[in-house]
């Protein structure tokens, strides 16, 4: 699968904010006087979907491609794939993985204010950072500061963070308002006040603050490599530079006693080992040196996850499939490169790209195209009547002709009348994607086009990306609920380094939608807005639409154990290979089976094989 960058919006299990309101401590408290006749809820009914017979212990051995180039979590390259798991941490509310409804989590109750902006919240007192410190009021305050200020580099969140969130108001220690920016229908309000706090006691009296906003002016040097405390039940032990992460339980977590987190984060140790070659890792896997491994590619799971460790049942397999959101991707083409400004040529590059032969030819029809270059899965926000186009090697070519395009060289390869070649690079970021991006450059040379080869491994790769380096870029970006779109065609994100604007395109009229967009209060103007916009970019042609794998599918050793009903609605992964929320983290380690599974390996004793096809979540989009 490609690589799936974690996107801006990590607050709301997301991201916010605006307005220049006065930041209110716990210490001003007295001032601010909660409204009388606030409705409060809470939601304990939903039901838990995590397993009872859960066992706590042992150490969960995965891997990652590439080491971190920072453990901040905002700032120059804080957006990469590690992301998902640094950013593991807990907000105001979670959301049920199958109903999709509001569950406590920092809060414990809330209420809705009338003006369709304003959200209370009553923080658990039981909440604790993993160095023991209480997280109060205060750390919501310092989280909006430290997102304004320009110390941390991070544009995307100095604009999100004062155009989404207006204010936070502090009423006690473990009372707070969070305040939006501009009125939101009741279906998102909450998705843009569901904040995550920061450590306000991690970050306190910085020694160099000449500005005197609180946020020490070196603030991306001295935090590279100090990663904060955390509101989740795993915080960082120990790092081995270029090697390894070791992430361990927070001892006696808070998070116990609600009842959604109960049988959950059930491994003592995370150990993320660095591997570059994922073929090599597998190997690592196949001797029991990582306990699961990832088989979304089609090779692994029909080829590679055979033989005796399967056959005897040491290994097991499981496919299950979910109904998640999938996030923008495919080719990302640089406008701001030469040549790629013309949209007769971008036209042509979605004509010559053969995406839906590589799924049949490469990926078995495994993987499904992707119709929207934004994505779907987000109801009525996407625009269904958008289509990815067909490989048309004869229409790509009459659209270069139209770019000037008119020569063919000596080895089939277009010229225009200044002698340049119709060649881009492809950026990528792992070799197993090899064989894809080769089959799109050996049938892209049908319609005259050259597609070379860019391999750049992992977090250097989007660094890569960010940097606006690349012709085209071969990468998707995670899902959310509701589409973003400033982050990725905002004029002022375009051509600048560490902005997601990748395709450095804009309009006049397209900014002024996503504008409009972003503070529409009416629902079902904001889904037209939504699929205007889709429109426009699809014109463009900016971005040819990849794939979309909906499922998670993988392999892992039979001591690593999962409840009854093994996935839910949103599960992409079984276990912990991309961050320890994101896969719900219901899977457990039996030292018994494990002790019993290396014993039976020793004297040849088999057990019977293990092969999981759950389709209880199969998407019915197309």
């Amino acid at each position: 699968m490609k690589l799936r960058i974690k996107h801006r919006r990590w607050t709301p299990l997301l991201s916010l904010s605006l307005s220049f309101g006065i930041f209110l401590s716990a210490s001003a408290v007295q001032a601010a006087q909660l409204p009388e006749g606030l409705t409060w809820q809470t939601n304990l009914e939903d039901p838990t979907f995590a397993s009872p017979d859960a066992k706590f212990g042992g150490t969960y051995h995965t891997f990652t491609a590439s080491f971190p180039q920072t453990f901040r979590l905002v700032g120059p390259d804080a957006n990469g794939a590690f992301a998902a798991w640094t950013r593991s941490a807990l907000g105001l509310l979670d959301r049920h993985p199958n109903t999709d409804n509001w569950l406590p989590s920092l809060a414990s109750s809330w209420a809705f204010g009338d003006d369709h902006k304003t959200v209370y919240f009553k923080l658990d007192p039981k909440a604790r950072w993993s160095d023991g410190k209480p997280i109060t009021a205060d750390d919501f305050t310092f989280m909006l500061k430290m997102m304004r200020s320009k110390d941390i580099i991070d544009p995307w969140s100095n604009d999100f963070y004062t155009t989404e969130v207006s204010d936070i108001v502090v009423y006690d220690k473990y009372t707070i308002a969070v305040v939006s920016g501009k009125p939101h229908n009741p279906d998102e309000l909450m998705d843009y006040v569901n904040l995550r706090p920061i450590p306000a006691h991690f970050y306190a009296n910085p020694k160099k603050d000449e500005n005197g906003d609180g946020i020490a002016d070196d603030f991306v040097r001295r935090y590279n490599f100090k990663p904060e405390p955390t509101s989740g039940p795993y915080y960082i032990d120990d790092i081995d530079k270029g090697k390894a992460v070791t992430f361990k339980h927070v001892k006696d977590w808070w998070g116990y006693d609600n009842k959604y987190y109960q049988h959950r984060f059930n491994v003592e140790k995370i150990n993320v080992k660095v591997i570059r070659d994922p073929d090599i890792a597998f190997k690592y896997f196949e001797k029991g040196q990582l306990d699961s491994f990832a088989l979304l590619r089609p090779t692994l799971w029909h080829d590679k996850a055979v033989g005796e460790a399967f056959d005897k049942g040491y290994i097991h397999k499981a496919w299950v499939f979910n109904q998640a959101p999938v996030g923008a991707g495919g080719i990302w083409i640089n406008t701001a490169m030469p040549l790629l400004d013309d949209l007769n040529v971008r036209t042509g590059l979605g004509y010559a790209t053969d995406y839906d032969g590589m799924i049949e030819k490469i990926l078995r029809n495994d993987y499904v195209r992707k119709p929207n270059p934004m994505g779907a899965g987000h109801g009525d926000y996407d625009n269904t009547e958008i289509t990815a186009v067909k490989f048309d090697p004869k229409l790509a070519m009459s659209y270069f002709e139209k770019a000037g395009f008119t020569k063919v060289g000596p080895d089939g390869i277009r010229e225009n009348s200044k002698g340049q070649r119709l060649s881009f690079a492809v950026t990528y970021s792992t070799p197993a994607h090899t064989p894809r991006v080769a089959y799109l450059r050996e049938q892209a040379k049908l319609a005259g086009l050259d597609l070379t080869l860019n391999l750049i491994d992992g977090s250097s790769m989007f660094k890569y990306v960010l940097e606006k380096k690349h012709q085209l870029s071969f990468h998707d970006m995670s899902n959310s609920k509701i589409p973003v779109y400033w982050q990725y065609f905002s004029s002022e994100n375009a051509n600048k380094p560490q902005t997601n604007n990748f395709t450095n395109y804009s309009s006049p009229e397209l900014d002024s939608l996503i504008d409009r967009y972003r503070s529409e209060f009416d629902l079902k103007k904001k889904h037209q807005l939504s699929r205007q916009i889709q429109t426009l970019i699809n014109d463009a042609n900016v971005i040819i639409p990849g794939y979309m794998v909906p499922y998670a599918r993988e392999g892992y050793w039979r001591w690593m154990k999962l409840p009854k009903e093994i996935a839910t609605k949103q599960t992409e992964s079984l276990f912990g290979s991309s961050g320890f929320m994101g896969s719900m983290s219901t899977f457990w380690i039996d030292e018994d089976v494990k002790k019993e599974t290396k014993a039976a390996m020793k004297s040849g004793k088999g057990f019977e094989p293990v092969t999981i096809k759950d389709e209880t979540f199969l998407d019915p989009r197309p």
